[in-house]
């Protein structure tokens, strides 16, 4: 397959999407859309342990969305997770098997994250408006609302509730009584209650519905002739009615022809749209085709063109921490001449090994704005736990575990709670990291000689022209400490023919020890 196309698979609580599009003069065609309705978050247990019927129901779908994706590199094709993903306490075992399945790495994102994703999709999708929109988006267990301009993201929240979430506290057995839909309304209300007042003293005029549960209730209001188009808040309150006629999931499903699945969790989803409208006072929706797997599309469209919004987000970092610049920029050239002479013997030589190097170089002293004693900790934290769009949960992992062991201790297991596929790299950026970090301790504006670095395995053989250690007696008693670290990781420093580290291990040779 050309290298125009791309693809993206939303692995959402209810529904399973994917789409494959091509690229043709930098515009977006979509080629193919495929939806299963997975119901992954009904498979949570009330531990929040995602089923082996769910996991197994998710991977048979994956594996037939696997046969459209064989001949799409990895760089053009994004999976993500969301809410059950993020709740469930074996995602991991669900993701490690999905990605040996589909061959390709699966992000969990989280629920800022998604909205920003989602908001993205929708105004691609659908015509611009002056001023600003509020898009709502009813997911099987979460619901996003944000607030937007043209195609920014201004304010975004996620609600833990949705269209299965919702049908499992109050309609688990499908039955619709007058009790169980005001049990359900309060809910909602309660969930809307922290973000009511900020969403209406905004007065926005255009709102835009997204996902299958609001696209059924349209479909729906319009086929009984409540509303020629869009969604109506007189047509929800005569749904609302409707629905204590039909009395149950079956009876949604005869009368208005829905697929058993979506006529499961309609009346959750419903519930959701209604107590939104009615709360926020939403007159009327639009319903977009767009969502979270065409945001995912727009945003993988521009990490192609170099539009990356990973490092709008660190420049945006880097200003509100009052970063360093000159030495942060400093530390990020030194790792990557580092990198460009060892990616090959050591495979990093893709993009994204050099990307995560340098936003990692260019955020290691984010902690000092909290102390300078263990600010390498105070910055992984801050990293770990900050909402930075563009990055999933994975990616913020990575970066934080970078910047925490870029000084001080460096065990060999530093990087074992990574994804498997990352935590060798990992340790090998986080070496180049902590040397780069070691030339430039004394903060100069002297530039560096040229510093060669040779590598064995986990040998690293660091040359410098004659002399010049000499004239640092500083910089090399550094090394000197550095190499004693590193050894603890498993790697084995040199500086031209002498040994730095205190006695090598007879045992290491050249050969790789075990990650």
């Amino acid at each position: 397959m050309s290298s125009d196309f791309v693809a993206a698979i939303d692995l959402g609580s209810n529904s399973f999407h994917m789409i494959v599009a091509r690229i043709s003069n930098g515009h977006v065609q979509i080629l193919d859309r495929l939806r299963e309705m997975v119901q992954l978050a009904a498979g949570l247990d009330r531990h929040n342990r995602l089923s082996a019927e769910s996991q197994q129901r998710a991977l048979d779908c994956l594996a037939r969305f696997g046969q459209r994706l064989r001949h799409i590199p990895a760089a053009r094709l994004r999976i993500v997770g969301t809410n059950t993903l993020r709740q469930a306490r074996n995602s991991a075992e669900f993701v490690a098997r999905a990605e040996q399945l589909l061959g390709h790495r699966v992000e969990i994102v989280s629920g800022q994250e998604e909205a920003r994703l989602i908001y993205l999709g929708v105004a691609h999708s659908v015509g611009d408006v002056a001023g600003q929109r509020l898009v709502v988006d009813i997911g099987g267990g979460s619901t996003e609302l944000i607030i937007g301009e043209q195609f920014d993201p201004l304010h975004l929240a996620s609600l833990r509730m949705g269209c299965v979430s919702l049908t499992r506290a109050c309609f688990a057995d499908g039955r619709v009584t007058a009790a169980r839909l005001r049990d359900a309304e309060l809910l909602v209300q309660l969930n809307l209650e922290p973000v009511r007042e900020e969403y209406l003293v905004r007065g926005l005029e255009t709102v835009t519905g997204a996902s299958g549960s609001i696209k059924a209730i349209q479909d729906v209001i319009i086929s009984e002739g409540w509303s020629r188009e869009g969604i109506t808040l007189e047509g929800l309150r005569r749904l609302r009615m409707a629905l204590l006629e039909v009395r149950d999931s079956a009876g949604v499903a005869r009368r208005w022809q829905l697929e058993p699945a979506r006529a499961r969790v309609f009346v959750g989803g419903f519930v959701v749209l209604h107590g939104l409208c009615e709360a926020l006072g939403v007159a009327r929706m639009e319903v977009s085709e767009g969502a979270l797997r065409e945001g995912l599309i727009y945003d993988l469209l521009g990490r192609i063109r170099h539009e990356d919004v990973r490092d709008r987000t660190i420049a945006d970092v880097i200003r509100r921490f009052d970063l360093d610049e000159t030495q942060a920029e400093r530390v990020s050239a030194s790792a990557l001449d580092l990198l460009r002479q060892v990616r090959t013997p050591w495979k990093l030589a893709g993009r994204e090994a050099r990307s995560v190097l340098e936003r990692a170089a260019r955020l290691h002293e984010i902690g000092l704005l909290l102390t300078h004693d263990q600010y390498h900790k105070h910055g992984a934290y801050v990293l770990q736990h900050s909402e930075l769009p563009g990055y999933s949960r994975n990616d913020q992992q990575l970066l934080a575990a970078l910047v925490r062991r870029h000084r001080r201790s460096f065990p060999a297991d530093a990087f074992a709670d990574l994804p498997r596929d990352w935590a060798r790299p990992a340790r090998r950026l986080c070496a180049l990291l902590r040397l780069a970090v070691v030339l430039h301790r004394g903060r100069s504006n002297e530039p560096l000689p040229a510093i060669s670095l040779r590598v064995e395995g986990q040998r690293m053989f660091l040359s410098f022209p004659p002399a010049w250690l000499v004239e640092h007696p500083l910089t090399r008693a550094d090394l000197q400490m550095e190499a004693r670290v590193l050894r603890k990781a498993g790697f084995e420093l040199r500086i031209g023919s002498a040994t730095l580290a205190a006695t090598p291990t007879s045992s290491r040779s050249s050969s790789e020890p075990s990650p």
